[in-house]
């Protein structure tokens, strides 16, 4: 780069951290990854300074996981958990993009409109199939993006459980709409229909909209309920005593290498397997959620519990989960931390011993977490096999889950060491631009 050009580029980056110092940021981990931003941006020649920053949250499901692609109400909030995207458009036609956590694939570069096909060998294995599919459904679903831009990306949301991929493509819907003067009208959901159409028509990820829901529509102290019948969210203030507990994400160290690849896939088309059968035998559900009656579960039982016991231990455990729901959402909604913790705690055994989702590692930091006094509630988060798990604890107990982690995990998985960590959390509305 000639040195005029590095001149300019330093004095645009001052400008960023003029602009961050305006911003009075207090949180240590967005200074950090601001901090990030502009060193990157100017590390690899991309002009985002006097740009925008979007902020996309992670997500935690409070209830029912797994129950997005079975038909079920959906009950979680936004926690603070990130990826922040600074951008700017060029003139060069081009959208260049750099992530600082994937650096070894390098500056993005690709023109809109010219991307490689869905669920290609070529898109399998880099991080490049998420800002690719973004271009792609926006295009088909006539919003296209001609606009060129460049972007620097940072986050810190752990590898599974928390909707990392899902933060990352709303995240780049709403950037690449805005600018194009393509936005949508806030809370619009057609842009949770995009997000999800990016991950399963693009990427091959077989999700449902659970993640990208909690994301999109999260505000601050409130849970986000979603009634997939109506498609109505509605926000549940947190009840009195929300300043007496805390949520926490145990980060076990290890990554899922994208929900297409995992057990998640399996459960989906196991789901999907019994639906059909139970049509064919003449019930009247399009869902495993539809499933709400006692009688009917009884009688499915009886009726299949021999010839396919596998799914139907996937039935029980959606089918008790829902009955669990609405006690989770009054006791949210009065303050009732301690039946919250319970009934999450009560999903967890479910997800391990029915729909039989979760690993070793999540399950070893799980029961790391049941020992420590004070923690009410713990479980796996996410699209199970590895990630995350959660937890649900009263606000002194921070401390000595992380010692807890320290003695316990670490001893069980010394190679994961330096990587798993423990998040504690703030429910937090989930997209800002700062």
């Amino acid at each position: 780069m000639e040195s005029a050009e590095v001149q300019a580029l330093q004095k645009r980056l001052a400008a960023l951290e003029s602009k961050l110092e305006v911003l009075n940021l207090k949180d240590a981990e967005e200074i950090r990854a601001l901090e990030i931003i502009k060193q990157e941006a100017y590390a690899h020649g991309l002009d985002i300074a006097e740009g925008t920053i979007r902020r996309t949250s992670s997500r935690f499901c409070l209830a029912v996981e797994h129950g997005d692609y079975n038909g079920t109400e959906l009950f979680g909030v936004g926690t603070d958990r990130f990826i922040w995207l600074a951008y700017k458009p060029n003139n060069t036609g081009r959208i260049r993009i750099y992530s600082h956590n994937c650096p070894e694939e390098g500056v993005i570069e690709f023109t809109p409109g010219k991307v490689p096909s869905p669920q290609s060998k070529e898109i399998a294995d880099t991080w490049a199939r998420f800002p690719f599919g973004v271009e792609d459904v926006l295009r088909k679903n006539g919003l296209a993006c001609s606009q060129g831009f460049d972007a620097v990306i940072v986050g810190n949301i752990p590898g599974g459980g928390m909707s990392r991929s899902a933060s990352l493509v709303l995240n780049l819907v709403l950037t690449m709409l805005e600018l194009n003067n393509k936005s949508l009208p806030e809370g619009d959901f057609r842009i949770v229909d995009l997000a999800c159409k990016v991950e399963n028509e693009y990427v091959g990820t077989p999700c449902g909209n659970l993640d990208q829901i909690m994301i999109y529509y999260a505000k601050q102290g409130m849970g986000t309920r979603f009634d997939p019948k109506t498609k109505e969210v509605t926000h549940i203030p947190l009840g009195l005593d929300a300043e007496h507990f805390r949520i926490a994400a145990l980060d076990t160290g290890t990554t899922r290498n994208g929900l297409e690849k995992s057990t998640y896939a399996v459960r989906v088309k196991e789901c999907q397997e019994l639906v059909s059968l139970l049509q064919k035998a003449g019930y009247k559900i399009k869902s495993l959620g539809d499933i709400k009656e006692e009688a009917t579960y009884n009688q499915i039982i009886a009726q299949f519990g021999s010839t396919h016991p596998e799914l139907c231990k996937r039935l029980k455990y959606i089918y008790f989960a829902q009955e669990r729901f609405n006690s989770m959402v009054h006791a949210w909604a009065a303050g009732d931390i301690e039946t919250v913790g319970a009934i999450f705690r009560r999903d967890g055994i479910g997800l391990r011993d029915e729909y039989q989702i979760s690993g070793p590692e999540l399950e070893t930091m799980v029961d790391v977490a049941r020992t420590v006094p004070g923690v009410i509630g713990e479980r796996m988060l996410g699209g199970g096999d590895k990630g995350a798990a959660g937890a649900i604890l009263h606000s002194k107990a921070g401390e000595e889950l992380r010692n807890a982690v320290e003695r316990g995990y670490k001893r069980s998985y010394p190679h994961l060491a330096d990587k798993c960590a423990v998040h504690v959390v703030r429910v937090c509305k989930a997209i800002e631009v700062l």
